[in-house]
C-alpha cells in the first residue's frame, strides 16, 4: 500500500465523477476508475481526487 495511505481508506474511496470503487495501482502510485477510465495521482500518501488532476487512461 502507498506510504501513508490507510488500507481502510481505500475501501471507502470512490471516483468523484461516477462514485465507483477505485483500484490502487502501486507501481504508478495512483487510484484508477475503470468506468471513467481515469487515474487519480497519490502524492505523499494523499489521493488527489480532483478532476483537474486526473489522467485519462489509454488502455
Amino acid at each position: 500500500m502507498a506510504e501513508g495511505l490507510n488500507p481502510k481508506l481505500l475501501e471507502i474511496l470512490a471516483c468523484p465523477r461516477c462514485l465507483a470503487r477505485l483500484q490502487y495501482d502501486a507501481q504508478h502510485q495512483r487510484l484508477i476508475c475503470r468506468y471513467e477510465r481515469l487515474a487519480y495521482p497519490i502524492k505523499n500518501g494523499v489521493p488527489l481526487l480532483l478532476a483537474e488532476k486526473a489522467e485519462t487512461l489509454k488502455e
